[in-house]
């Protein structure tokens, strides 16, 4: 692939071949792909015009405080980003661009996926709703309005900045023919993208095998022919109009695309891992395997880290409420809070007095005014829900004091906004299992909650039953004056609990005690050196977290005053709290990195900032590795207004660790705080590495202060038992603490691994007696005591061995031009399991006025920058409409909620790039096919363990005693014509056939005498009219009836041969007549027969649209038959000249015709009439197509030969009435009846619901005995199940119900018949199938196919398993080919070409060792023979046949062989809307085709469900999946899938899908 970008330069022939070496070193997996390019620059670096130097490009003035090693390399610079700046990294995107600049020489020919017009409308601008703008965590937002960034002071960062766009934005063309994209870097770069895209080779021959690594250009290969006659490809819909997804009508693009995404593939990958993981079977998955280079911890056993010493204060209250009473008492005009409106105006004053008797009221009615006096509603110690909006801090803080006083425990938690809010529901779960029954809220939001028309709150989705409780104090009653809180020192009773939403959704209560609560008051004061009345302005949540620790409990111990920020107002005036800053000259500040970006983005319009009286900004997130360059780029342009560098403050925090550390404002503006390059490597591996020579990958991370007053702080290896990590190894930080959480509310399990660790050292001694508390946070302690955090456990994905973090990963993704094609903060990254390890997924929201091809160019950029700096593949990237990704209540994207969308499939993206094959590497190694064991051995292995041979014969037709009737037939007629005479004289009345017409009345019906009557008038017509001789051929174009009966018997009588053919429907002439015309032709017909209505259509103008009219042979009428009688009637000379020639299309579009001799014919006859008994007396029901196999025996020639009545039920009747054959099945109380697949379906589909009302009509199916699905293929055991279990009601045995099997070398093999025991299902497991072997398991274990025997096998057949190679023959319970030896079998296959030599030995091959005399046809199908338990009728044990499936279906993927069928079924179960599947295989590329019910949105969310659910349960990588309409996928009339049909449509761009996606 990467020679391909030098197609354009003139590189002498010796650098050309050690080029091809490299590349095929690099196949090999020789070197590394770090090598290659090394090398490989190195011997075309001479060739590549220079790009300019960066470094030099570097200012020298601005430099990031790093390591001075790398200082030269680290450079930060503001540029213009109107949106959160949270993943802001400057050297990151620097490192991106310059990553992706080095992606030029390889450009990345991605083929887009097409998508059809109605789709890409969808996303326009008119379908848009802007939307909330809003960022990435829990509770972000965004400001309205793009604005430019701040002008840097130094030209170098200019010239940067041009260089990259130079690089990313200079050379983005498009090849002509697929629409790929290649990003270049310099002039030259261009140039040659240029001459690329002249030079590109449309290829629409078979694209060659994926599996060789070919460093040609294209290959091009004849096209095979596929079948022995020319056929037409079916039209399918409207091809011409398909368009791509950017509106370009297509030509045939499939093949060009199909080819871009093999060449894609044949790029070399990271080299396959060596080591395996044992399955549970010998199918092995590849496991990682440690890389022998990569980093390890090579430092000494780390030491806990102690806090200072909690110094108690003299004057600290001993608790809370405490000093809330201290303060409402003594200085009850002090302001507490001031809460702002929307303009900014202070809306309302909360002083301390106000602050104490409002909660004293709220306590008083908490515990007297709810329920009665006997039985409150809530007791001290109870849980109560706190909902209140984030405008409005004052109730919430009375609540708040108010459920302290009352010694209840508040539950703060969200406004819910609708009845299905995103994560509601498990804030419900939480709620009900806290026992919540009453929930505290403001008057304003009472009012905005949903009602129900009777104006009650409604019960929200998961939620308890509660009692609303408004909490203004005009609606409570005053307390009594002997009335007073009961106010106790600070205890180990719960204070609060504080909601927390894991990584898979689910809300846990983390309870923190009042002990705990006040000593992390404590802590906090003592740790940011908080003194009385100092005011503090907070932009944070105050319901939890760092904005609840500052603004609502310090603050009240230690007398203070906030001025709180509501988010609504920051959304407005971004600025609004550096204003409040200013005009309380506060001294203290609580933001996000967040607010801190947003401030700088609306800086300009501000004169008089000035920030000099802040003495601590805390930042929240300073623990997100993202914060740091919203820090600097802050500090860098408000240092000039006062602001001072060691006033900001980064904390790290965790709901169960409360605060964990937090950088101390210093007096010493000369130390600057610690910064740490880390590689981004090494990170992966859990190993701390000053960052050395490779400058892409590298995470620069800030410290977040020292731990805190009294606590004890340690790291611990994240998984596997709690030990301490080594000194430069990250591991999750814990701490030892009065100060933290106490329990997760109810779960005793999940605290105890949380709450009570104890960390071990590497001796396995613990290190303290205390137990330490998991933060979730990963990081280390670094020199001086410093913590640094990189990262959350929660975020932390495992991907082959190696830990990625989510933000990480985000950043890496928005740094790639984020501005144009998605919502900064709308960005979403998870890991999803598929086959044995993790899978990065990112979803991000796609701005509205981005096109397809600028997204799509957008994604593969993603997935480049990702792979450089990451060194890890992106398994699905999706994009999604502008507003439409579940949101937190703050506006955030609801995470848990964004996977669960995409696991379910209603995520409904707009754009769609899956990369399994760059992701998967523990795919389980192809197979080597071993040398052939010869048969012999086989055969003495089989012996020497005692395995029998696997043979097997139905009943033997010599020892069957017929009555005496029956032997006439047998003895003295050879001749189907004879026994039709012998009847019409015998039995002249008795009555042969009964048609039925879709009302279930009789349309027509014929006796032996009619029938004999009627053929000899045919066979007059033949002779005079025709001027036929014996033995030409006839075409009987009919439709399922009588006539064709009539006719068949009047070619016999005539000494013609018949070939009955299915007429063309009239509605869809153009795709049905050249199936007949080509029957004909390939028949050699002399004449066709027909019916007056047929014979108009096939000379109609349409008919002559479709194939050339003139050269049909000639057409007789038989609806005008002559009056008189032939002079004779012929008898055949030799009962082994042919009867009639059976003509069908197989699955695979091969057509075949095989010839019938008079012998088999009656012999197959006598053999059906022995194994289902039939007799004159008895009625059998058919509803088959009569044209081909077991369906034209049943309905034209058993009868005959049989006596029996046939009552003919055609299938295209059941259409208008689904119950047309049942109803006669009951009516006629039929014991035996013969069915296909389609009808089967077409009844359990549409008579599934109308059981009842059937009873009621009287549906009776309790005499039936048999009902025999006629079949060519392995059982559908689930169809034949739901319809036995759907039809139970009315009376239809289980047991009736099973299949027969036939094939084109033998009509009918099995059958089940009267006698012998009921058919049995087997289990196998499905990975021994793919090696052709027979492993059978247990029902319901992994990986288990159930497989039902395919009937009894018929009389005088005889059954060999043999090897479809060797031609071996195998033991009992192998796999291999059937192989069939019988009287019946047909006697060769009739085609045009005369290369019969190439299917002889279909019908007369030999067995290489063992019984080599006796001549098998081969059957083409795999299966195998199992000796069961069960008794024959003769007495003998029973042999059941199962077959698994067509030797020229199954397909050859990585040396297994898959069956269509398994993979079908797993895709059909992975979605509600897929209704159909089909898949086959294009150079070696698997293709799946679903048919989508539903609407077109829904069609990208089965991308990765059905890549999914392939890899998992088959071990195959999907390359192409197309979603198509319903009824696109071909189904003949047997009910079988035409996937050759279907392949050859998608090909030539026929089937105009709705989508179609090229997995990388």
């Amino acid at each position: 692939m990467a020679d391909r970008s030098l197609e354009g330069m003139a590189l002498p022939l010796e650098v050309r071949a050690r080029l091809a070496e490299l590349e095929l070193e690099l196949s090999e997996g020789d070197i590394t792909q770090k090598g290659y390019e090394k090398k490989r620059s190195k011997l075309i670096g001479a060739y590549l015009p220079q790009p300019p130097r960066v470094d030099q490009a570097l200012p020298q003035e601005r430099r990031a405080p790093v390591t001075p090693s790398s200082a030269s390399r680290y450079h930060r610079r503001r540029s213009s980003g109107s949106r959160d700046e949270r993943y802001r990294s400057d050297v990151h995107t620097e490192a991106v661009q310059a990553a992706l600049a080095k992606h030029k020489e390889r450009k990345m020919a991605v083929p887009m996926p097409s998508k059809r017009r109605s789709l890409v409308v969808q996303t326009s601008m008119d379908a848009y709703t802007p939307p909330d703008t809003s960022s990435g965590s829990e509770d972000e937002g965004s400001v309205q309005g793009d604005s430019q960034g701040t002008p840097t002071s130094s030209q170098g960062s200019i010239n940067m900045e041009h260089w990259i766009s130079q690089a990313i934005h200079g050379s983005t063309t498009s090849t002509t023919s697929s629409s790929s994209t290649q990003s270049g870097g310099s002039g030259a770069a261009h140039r040659l993208a240029d001459v690329m895209a002249q030079t590109h080779i449309e290829n629409h021959s078979a694209p060659p095998d994926v599996t060789t690594y070919t460093s040609e250009h294209s290959i091009q290969v004849e096209r095979p022919q596929g079948s022995t006659t020319s056929r037409t490809a079916p039209k399918y819909g409207n091809a011409e109009l398909m368009e791509t997804g950017d509106g370009v009508p297509v030509s045939s693009r499939v093949s060009a695309k199909i080819q871009q995404l093999v060449n894609t593939l044949k790029r070399p990958k990271r080299p396959p891992l060596r080591e395996f993981f044992v399955d549970d079977f010998e199918e092995l998955l590849e496991v990682q395997q440690p890389d022998p280079n990569q980093p390890k911890p090579e430092g000494a056993q780390m030491l806990a880290t102690r806090g200072e010493q909690l110094g108690v204060v003299t004057n600290w209250p001993p608790s809370l409420e405490a000093a809330l009473q201290r303060w409402g008492t003594i200085s009850p005009k002090a302001p507490c809070l001031t809460t702002m409106d929307t303009n900014g105006k202070p809306l309302y004053i909360l002083t301390y007095g106000k602050l104490w008797t409002r909660s004293m009221k709220v306590a008083y009615n908490i515990l007297h005014k709810l329920g009665t006096k006997q039985e409150p509603m809530v007791r001290p110690g109870d849980r109560v829900a706190l909902v209140f909006p984030n405008n409005d801090p004052a109730a919430f803080m009375v609540a708040f004091y108010g459920c302290l006083l009352a010694e209840v425990v508040p539950v703060p938690i969200e406004v819910p906004l609708t009845r299905k809010d995103a994560g509601s529901q498990q804030i419900g779960f939480l709620l009900g299992s806290c026992g919540v029954t009453v929930a505290l809220t403001s008057d304003a939001c009472h009012k905005g909650l949903p009602k129900s028309p009777t104006g009650e709150i409604p019960q929200f989705k998961g939620w308890p039953k509660l009692l609303w409780f408004v909490t203004e104090s005009k609606h409570l009653s005053k307390p009594p004056r002997d009335w007073f809180p009961h106010i106790k020192d600070a205890n180990n009773d719960t204070a609060y609990i504080e909601y927390k939403t894991c990584k898979d959704g689910s809300v846990l209560g983390v309870t923190v005690t009042r002990i705990a609560l006040l000593t992390h008051c404590q802590a906090l004061t003592q740790a940011c050196s908080y003194t009385e009345a100092e005011t503090i302005v907070n932009v944070l949540d105050f319901k939890k977290d760092v904005g609840l620790w500052h603004g609502i409990l310090t603050s009240v111990m230690n007398m203070m005053h906030v001025i709180s920020i509501p988010y609504s107002l920051m959304k407005v005036n971004p600025l609004s709290w550096i204003q409040k800053v200013c005009q309380y000259k506060a001294k203290v500040a609580c933001v996000k990195s967040r607010d801190m970006h947003w401030a700088l983005v609306a800086h300009r319009d501000q004169r008089d900032v000035n920030l000099s009286s802040l003495r601590m900004l805390i930042v929240a997130d300073g623990a997100n590795p993202w914060s740091i360059s919203s820090c600097d780029a802050f500090l860098n342009v408000f240092q000039s207004k006062g602001l001072r560098q060691e006033v900001i403050c980064p904390c790290a925090s965790s709901p169960e660790a409360l605060t964990v550390a937090i950088r101390r404002p210093t007096d010493d503006s000369n130390q600057p705080p610690g910064r740490g390059v880390l590689s981004m490597h090494g990170l992966t591996y859990g190993v701390i590495r000053v960052d050395s020579e490779e400058k892409l990958s590298v995470l620069t991370v800030q410290d977040v202060g020292l731990v805190m007053p009294g606590a004890i702080m340690c790291s611990v290896k994240p998984d596997g038992i709690p030990q301490l990590c080594r000194t430069d190894e990250i591991g999750e930080l814990c701490v030892c603490a009065v100060a933290t959480g106490t329990s997760y509310y109810g779960l005793s399990g999940m605290t105890k691994n949380t709450f009570e660790v104890f960390p071990m050292t590497s001796s396995g001694a613990p290190i303290s007696e205390y137990p330490f508390i998991r933060t979730g946070l990963l990081g280390f302690v670094g020199p001086g005591g410093l913590v640094f955090v990189v990262g959350k456990m929660d975020g932390l994905m495992v991907v082959s061995g190696r830990r990625h973090n989510a933000d990480d990963i985000v950043a890496t993704a928005l740094a790639v031009e984020p501005m144009k094609f998605v919502y900064r903060g709308r960005i979403a990254v998870f890991s999803v399991t598929v086959l044995h390890d993790e899978r990065i997924v990112i979803v991000a929201e796609q701005r509205p006025d981005s096109t397809e091809e600028d997204s799509f160019q957008w994604m593969s950029r993603v997935l480049q920058a990702i792979d450089s700096i990451h060194q890890v593949g992106v398994y699905c990237l999706a994009l999604v409409p502008a507003n439409t990704l579940p949101k937190t209540p703050l506006g955030g994207i609801h995470l848990s909620e964004t996977k669960q969308l995409f696991l379910e499939g209603s995520l409904h993206p707009c754009n769609v790039l899956m990369c399994p094959h760059t992701c998967v590497t523990n795919l389980p190694k192809p197979r080597q096919k071993q040398p052939e064991i010869g048969p012999a051995s086989v055969m003495v292995g089989n012996l020497v363990s005692g395995k029998r041979i696997a043979q097997a014969s139905g009943r033997d037709l010599g020892q069957i005693e017929d009555n005496d009737q029956a032997r006439k037939v047998r003895t003295e007629f050879l001749f189907l014509s004879e026994v039709l005479q012998w009847r019409a004289q015998t039995t002249p009345d008795h009555l042969l056939y009964t048609l039925l017409n879709c009302r279930g009345t009789i349309a027509n019906s014929l006796t032996c005498v009619q029938l004999h009557k009627r053929a000899e008038k045919i066979a007059v017509m033949l002779m005079e009219r025709g001027h036929l001789q014996d033995g030409d051929h006839v075409a009987l174009v009919y439709p399922p009836g009588i006539d064709l009966i009539s006719a068949f018997y009047g070619c016999l009588y005539a000494g013609c041969v018949p070939i009955t053919v299915r007429p063309p429907h009239p509605q869809n002439i153009a795709t049905t007549l050249p199936t007949v015309k080509m029957i004909v032709e390939v028949s050699r017909s002399a004449c066709l027969m027909t019916t007056q209505l047929i014979c108009k259509l096939l000379r109609s103008r349409e008919a002559a649209a479709a194939v050339d009219v003139r050269t049909w042979p000639l057409i007789l009428d038989t609806d005008d038959l002559p009056k008189k009688r032939p002079a004779q009637i012929y008898k055949p000379s030799n009962p082994d000249t042919l009867a009639y020639l059976d003509f069908s299309v197989s699955t695979t579009g091969m057509l075949a015709g095989v010839k019938m001799s008079h012998a088999a014919t009656s012999a197959f006859c006598r053999s059906i009439k022995l194994q289902c008994e039939l007799y004159p007396s008895r009625e059998v029901a058919i509803c088959l197509d009569p044209y081909c196999g077991l369906g034209f025996v049943l309905w034209c020639l058993c009868s005959v030969y049989s006596g029996h009545q046939s009552i003919l039920i055609p299938p295209s009747e059941l259409e208008t009435n689904p119950a047309l054959w049942l109803l006669a099945v009951s009516q006629y109380k039929v014991r035996d009846t013969f069915c296909s697949y389609s009808v089967m379906e077409l009844c359990t589909k549409g008579l599934g619901s109308q059981t009842e009302s059937l009873k009621a009509r009287g549906l009776d199916l309790s005499r039936v005995r048999t009902c025999v699905v006629v079949a060519e293929e392995r059982p559908r055991i689930a169809l034949t199940q739901s319809f036995s279990k759907l039809f139970k009601d009315l009376g239809l045995h289980p047991r009736a119900v099973s299949t027969s099997f036939g094939c084109r070398v033998n009509l009918a093999i099995c059958l089940q018949g009267t006698s012998g025991p009921d058919p049995t299902t087997v289990y196998v497991d499905m990975r021994a199938l793919r090696h052709d072997r027979v492993r059978l398991v247990e029902r319901g274990s992994p990986h288990s196919l159930p497989l039902m025997e395919s009937g009894k096998i018929l009389p005088g057949v005889r059954i060999i398993i043999a090897n479809p190679e060797t031609k071996g023959p195998l033991g009992d319970s192998h796999l291999g080919e059937i192989w069939v030896h019988s009287a019946h079998n047909a006697s060769g296959y009739f085609t045009i070409y005369g290369d019969e030599s190439l299917q002889s030995d279909h019908f007369n091959s030999r067995l290489s060792f063992g019984d080599t005399q006796t001549i098998w046809a081969r059957t083409g199908y795999l299966g195998f023979l199992r000796r069961t338990e069960l008794t024959d009728a003769n007495g003998e044990r029973h042999d059941a046949l199962y077959v698994v499936g067509a030797l020229d279906e199954a397909m050859e993927l990585r040396g297994m062989r898959y069956h269509p069928i398994d993979i079908e079924t797993s895709v059909i179960r992975a979605h509600k809307s897929v209704t159909e599947c089909a898949v086959f295989t294009w150079t070696n590329l698997l293709v799946v085709v679903v048919e989508l019910d539903g609407s077109e949105q829904e069609a990208l969310d089965l991308v990765p469900l059905v890549t999914n659910v392939v890899l998992e349960e088959h071990y195959l990588i999907v390359g192409v999946v197309v979603v198509v309409d319903i009824g696109v996928i071909p189904i003949n009339s047997r009910g079988e899938k035409q996937r050759m049909h279907l392949r050859d449509g998608f090909l030539a761009d026929q089937l105009d899908p709705i989508y179609v996606a090229y997995n990388m």
